[in-house]
């Protein structure tokens, strides 16, 4: 897996997992429906970020993840499925991330 799609990037939780995804060497891209602050800080981190929902956003991704704001009707939620890609909610991702750390 190599490159991860954000669906509501724009938040705390989920422009905090780009950046870690990104310094792991992940490709990272994203969108929300407005380009807030911190999405647009992404964006110098070399995360590609989308303002809007689009079906073409995930195309190329090995894995969307989801805010739990994001519904199941979401355009990306939808092709993401269409096309096989498997989608996570942000909670079960974090689960499979720390999976084999021990604190």
């Amino acid at each position: 897996m190599k490159h991860i799609h954000l669906i509501g990037i724009g938040g705390t939780g989920l422009s905090a997992i780009a950046l870690l995804l990104k310094e792991q060497g992940y490709t990272v891209s994203g969108s929300d429906r407005t380009l807030s602050p911190l999405a647009r800080q992404l964006s110098a981190h070399g995360v590609t970020v989308y303002a809007g929902h689009d079906a073409n956003n995930v195309l190329q991704a090995d894995l969307v993840v989801r805010s739990s704001a994001i519904p199941d009707d979401n355009p990306e939620v939808l092709a993401a499925r269409d096309a096989g890609i498997p989608v996570l909610k942000r909670a079960e991702f974090l689960g499979q991330l720390m999976d084999g750390y021990q604190g």
